[in-house]
């Protein structure tokens, strides 16, 4: 662990400027070493001084700003740790983007391994029906809003765009009809449940972390988005849905399969974008590819029309 003025390389310059930002540290003694894991942002484990705990600061990566309103996420951070199911917030220095976290000791990020347990599965679910069930955050961005944005930072960058990208683009707007004609429940959204962004503890409790994307979106689009992500059979998913909206009808079912392809469509685009501008070592034209492959076979389903007729 390296202390204020030993910094080397680029990152801990950038940290250390963080850390000067803080007024509370001044003249005190204050460590710092780099967290493993995450592909848009530095993550850092901070000491300090006298402090009862130790602290998590992100900082924002480069070409973040083009997806992330650090405010929104902020405010989302706070909501989570309202609900007991996030890590409590430290401070928030807004001209940086960058959040400062209480260290999570006794946790880890989970891998899709874990939810192969029920306990993990529904715990998470009832962590994730917590952050959704808070008073709406200050920006609503639903996955259409996401996907257009995306779609315009593809072309103002030259992007890759696949072969059938015309062919993608006419299903993503007959989902968005049929899905804004039935209706739209804005809540709270993660918008990015991968398996990582849920702490796990010895006793199998959960914490959700990492709210960059949060937005008031479609509660339906979180359950799909996760479902995709962690690869649960369609007996889980189920249950889950069960107990989230209290029963299963063709509706909702369909509203979940629908909502994953545009999850994967998303993503997809969103690495296509990142290709262009991250200097994050990772291949982010691999994980579009993939995504796009996984978002066509949804839409080219025998059961795709029906699902558009049943939303």
């Amino acid at each position: 662990m390296k202390r204020l003025g030993q910094a080397a390389t680029a990152g801990e310059h950038q940290i250390e400027a963080v850390l000067k930002a803080i007024p509370a540290w001044h003249s005190l003694t204050v460590g710092y070493a780099p967290v493993g894991g995450g592909i848009s942002n530095a993550n850092w484990r901070v000491e300090v001084e006298g402090a009862s705990t130790a602290y998590f600061v992100k900082v924002p990566g480069q070409g973040t700003e083009m997806f992330v309103d650090r405010r929104t996420a902020h405010d989302a951070s706070l909501k989570a740790a309202n609900t007991g199911y996030g890590a409590p917030v430290f401070a928030f220095l807004e001209g940086l983007g960058v959040e400062v976290f209480e260290f999570m000791e006794g946790w880890k990020a989970s891998s899709n391994r874990d939810f192969l347990e029920h306990d993990v599965r529904h715990n998470a679910l009832r962590a994730l029906k917590a952050f959704n069930d808070q008073p709406p955050l200050i920006q609503t961005k639903t996955v259409f809003d996401m996907i257009d944005e995306h779609q315009r930072q593809v072309a103002a960058l030259n992007g890759r765009t696949p072969p059938d990208h015309v062919w993608l683009c006419r299903q993503f707007e007959r989902a968005r009809a049929a899905l804004q004609s039935s209706g739209i429940d804005l809540r709270p959204c993660m918008n990015d449940t991968l398996a990582g962004n849920f702490m796990l503890n010895d006793q199998r409790a959960i914490r959700l972390v990492d709210f960059e994307y949060a937005s008031n979106n479609d509660p339906h689009y979180e359950l799909a988005l996760w479902f995709g992500e962690m690869f649960f059979t369609p007996e889980m998913e189920s249950a889950l849905i069960e107990e989230y909206f209290g029963r299963v009808t063709p509706q909702t079912l369909a509203r979940v399969a629908v909502n994953k392809a545009l999850a994967d469509l998303k993503w997809s685009t969103w690495a296509m974008v990142q290709r262009a501008v991250s200097q994050i070592d990772f291949d982010f034209y691999k994980y579009g590819v993939w995504k796009h492959m996984r978002a066509r076979s949804i839409m080219h389903d025998s059961r795709w029309e029906l699902w558009l007729r049943q939303v």
